[in-house]
């Protein structure tokens, strides 16, 4: 090839690809349509109506988000009020299949020993009836017992029985409605190495994993359009309605010891409620999120600063805190300050997905908004990306080696 050829190709490749850069400059080599959500977050539609998109005048922020979530509570639009604390009953001590018992009976080896609630529910002693122990207090075996002795024709008298609780076993149970992983989860049990001999050699027995609120922690966390003031426990034929709303503001409420079978049904107010985003004992500790980073990190700070850290967040984090977690913010001005993030979520009530996207800097400046700032939820996903600063020194990057090895090539077709 001769030199005027290779000097006109290399000309060529030189204008084309700087045309794209300057391009790039106001729209980019290619043309990206912003992101449209799915759901009518205008209108206020969507799960929060921190999802509001951001395109109002001032005059349209006069109706807070908050305000315009609890209206679409079922009833009245205000919170629902914090009844005074109720007079709890003491905790029975009901047994569930399992539970491991230690049963005297006078000085007779015969019955005296160990003994495990079957999968029945019922307590098997040699020479006597299945004993029913499932939802019942060791009193009530003991009596039980002593009962069957002479009914048996064992004992002419009832002999002294006593019953000691002496490990309390795991538990399934079915939660349903406003949780985060509705589903059957067992809760309670220690293994080996989490049990206390001292304790289990104690008489009596007390286990807290085996509670309410424990078993809709372990079920995800209430969701934050949940009915805390009427949380249904069903055992058997038999329904009792809770008032779980102390578990947000520490005031005592009915966390009752649940039974194997036992179903937990959580109701949706239809509303997404700002006080139950937050740790507690009925709620999520934390969040795991998914992320996606910059392709240019801050060269004085970790390549990506995703890590575990960044990924598990705590309850009640919102969108600006999140990508400053994941490296999304800050840098030389110039260059970063018109990075974008997105925000990928769903619905749980409608099981709907939306994307919002958000510029950095704006999102910063409205942080006390909550229609710019919603709260993050368990398994949504962000998206940090470069500014066009960024964008525009990496198409001058690939310039650069492609022309470099455009005029390599040419001067190997002239050899």
């Amino acid at each position: 090839m001769t030199n005027t050829k290779q000097k006109r190709y290399g000309n060529w490749l030189r204008s084309g690809v700087s045309l794209c850069i300057m391009g790039s400059l106001s729209t980019g080599c290619a043309s990206l349509q912003n992101v449209e959500n799915r759901e009518q977050v205008v209108e206020g539609l969507s799960y929060q109506a921190e999802y509001r998109s951001p395109s109002r005048s001032d005059g349209g922020w006069k109706q807070s988000a908050r305000n315009q979530n609890l209206r679409r509570c079922e009833g009245s639009g205000a919170p629902q009020a914090q009844q005074p604390a109720p007079a709890l009953p003491q905790d029975a001590m009901l047994l569930s299949t399992g539970d491991l018992l230690t049963i005297s009976v006078g000085n007779d080896p015969t019955f005296s020993g160990s003994y495990e609630v079957s999968q029945d529910g019922t307590v098997r002693l040699p020479h006597l009836p299945p004993i029913s122990a499932k939802g019942s207090s060791v009193e009530a075996i003991e009596r039980q017992i002593a009962k069957a002795l002479v009914s048996e024709d064992i004992y002419t008298a009832a002999p002294p029985v006593s019953v000691r609780l002496q490990d309390f076993a795991a538990a399934r149970v079915y939660v349903s409605g406003a949780v985060f992983n509705a589903g059957s989860i067992n809760i309670g049990g220690q293994s080996a190495n989490d049990r206390d001999s001292l304790r289990q050699e104690a008489s009596g027995g007390t286990i807290e994993e085996r509670r309410l609120s424990r078993a809709l922690q372990v079920a995800g966390g209430i969701r934050p359009d949940a009915d805390l003031s009427r949380v249904r426990v069903i055992r058997g034929g038999a329904s009792t309605s809770i008032d779980a709303r102390g578990a947000m503001t520490g005031v005592p409420f009915n966390d009752m010891l649940l039974l194997s079978g036992d179903r937990i049904e959580v109701e949706s107010r239809g509303c997404f409620q700002e006080a139950l985003v937050a740790p507690s004992p009925v709620t999520t500790p934390g969040v795991k999120v998914f992320m996606s980073n910059l392709t240019q990190p801050a060269s004085a700070n970790a390549l990506s600063a995703v890590g575990k850290d960044a990924r598990e967040l705590r309850y009640g984090t919102r969108f600006l805190e999140a990508i400053v977690g994941m490296n999304c913010l800050g840098g030389t001005k110039w260059v970063n300050a018109d990075r974008t993030a997105a925000l990928i979520s769903r619905n749980p009530i409608t099981g709907e997905s939306l994307v919002i996207e958000r510029k950095v800097e704006e999102l910063l400046r409205h942080r006390d908004r909550d229609d710019f700032n919603p709260y993050m939820m368990p398994g949504d996903a962000l998206a940090c990306y470069d500014s066009k600063q960024t964008n525009l020194i990496e198409v001058a990057k690939g310039f650069t080696a492609v022309t470099g090895a455009f005029t390599a090539a040419v001067t190997g077709w002239g050899d």
